[in-house]
């Protein structure tokens, strides 16, 4: 925590479960391919990455929740830091909840999405890989969400979005350019 920016610019965190798709909605919406590293294997991002945007705000990318092959020891490391963080960081003005569409949120969704209300913290869902999904199932999973997490509206404060397909990119460069 100590070695986080102090120039009390605005933040945007990205967070999710491990292998959700964050960093490369990193990549797509910069147009950079190995701007944040991707993998297949969960749980590589491992510490709080910052990427200073036009010199007016971070987005903030958080190690992932959930499964990933690293000790418990570790994960409980992350969870401590990325609590203190959500709970002790006042520059953060919105934060980006990344769901994979092809999944039902999981508990641990449930419970950072009560975090970050009872936190005070704006949140935008963004649902991810919607590529691997039909028209109908894309529906449907909005519907689900909307039934699941109340006050999100598609293409408002809930999102499509593909890295493969672009599917989004535009929309969330919107919302966005807020913080510019």
């Amino acid at each position: 925590m100590k070695d986080l920016p102090s120039d009390n610019l605005p933040e945007v965190i990205l967070c999710g479960r491990s292998n959700v798709g964050k960093s490369s909605f990193i990549n797509t919406l910069f147009n950079a391919k190995n701007l944040a590293k991707t993998s297949s294997t969960p749980g590589k991002t491992r510490s709080l990455n910052y990427y200073l945007v036009d010199d007016k705000f971070y987005l903030v990318d958080l190690p992932g929740f959930g499964y990933a092959k690293v000790s418990k020891k570790e994960r409980d490391g992350w969870q401590r830091l990325i609590t203190t963080f959500l709970q002790d960081r006042d520059q953060i003005v919105e934060a980006y909840h990344l769901i994979d569409s092809r999944h039902n949120p999981m508990e641990l969704d449930y419970m950072l999405h009560e975090f970050l209300m009872k936190s005070g913290i704006v949140t935008t869902i963004i649902l991810s890989k919607v590529d691997k999904l039909k028209q109908a199932e894309k529906s449907k999973a909005a519907k689900s969400i909307q039934g699941i997490f109340e006050n999100y509206s598609l293409n408002e404060n809930l999102f499509f979005f593909s890295s493969v397909k672009g599917i989004g990119k535009k929309q969330v460069l919107t919302k966005l350019t807020t913080y510019l």
